[in-house]
């Protein structure tokens, strides 16, 4: 392989990974519980059903009636008990009630103080995703320096290097933008 498809190599895989970090803060944050009802909320909770641990939206459709309401509809009302348990276990502080046909997940109202955690617990998953994107910067630099001695300038290297830092300066620009839309989304009552 030329010194070319190498670093083209290198580039690439370090614009997969960053791009991929990106996607996953997306899908954190849209877990996370802002004034309104998403299916976001509860699609990938694990359920337990046909012996295997599935994830909801495999089992139900999810539904938003209203601002502030779930409606999941079990497709196989054998599985109802078992949905119900998964979504009390999940952590997520949600209280689904179950009339034998649909589960039912009213969200309350929540307090600024509970917005105003929300909203710290939004910080912390961006800051983590840009943690990852800079380590994925540092291991891009660093198989970029392998390449010293391999008919490489170091002016090739450090341009090479530069392309690097514009790409985490672009991706932790967008985890920013995603940050303070869910931030806005959060704080709007």
């Amino acid at each position: 392989m030329d010194k070319n498809e190498t670093i083209e190599l290198i580039m690439s895989d370090c614009r997969e990974r960053m791009g991929k970090s990106v996607q996953d803060l997306v899908h954190t944050l849209a877990q996370l519980r802002s004034g309104r009802a998403t299916p976001a909320l509860v699609e990938d909770i694990r359920v337990e059903a046909y012996g295997t641990v599935m994830p909801l939206n495999q089992l139900a459709n999810i539904s938003i009636p209203e601002a502030r309401l779930i409606v999941i509809d079990v497709w196989d009302k054998a599985n109802l008990q078992a949905v119900e348990k998964a979504i009390q276990k999940s952590g997520r502080n949600l209280n689904p009630h179950n009339d034998g046909n649909v589960i039912r997940i009213s969200l309350p109202e929540m307090s600024l103080e509970a917005r105003k955690e929300m909203v710290k617990v939004v910080r912390q998953k961006t800051e983590e995703h840009k943690v990852a994107i800079r380590n994925i910067r540092r291991d891009a630099n660093e198989e970029l320096r392998k390449l010293k001695g391999e008919g490489i300038s170091e002016d090739e290297i450090k341009h090479y290097q530069e392309e690097v830092q514009k790409l985490t300066d672009q991706h932790i620009k967008k985890m920013d933008e995603l940050a303070q839309a869910k931030e806005k989304e959060i704080l709007t009552v």
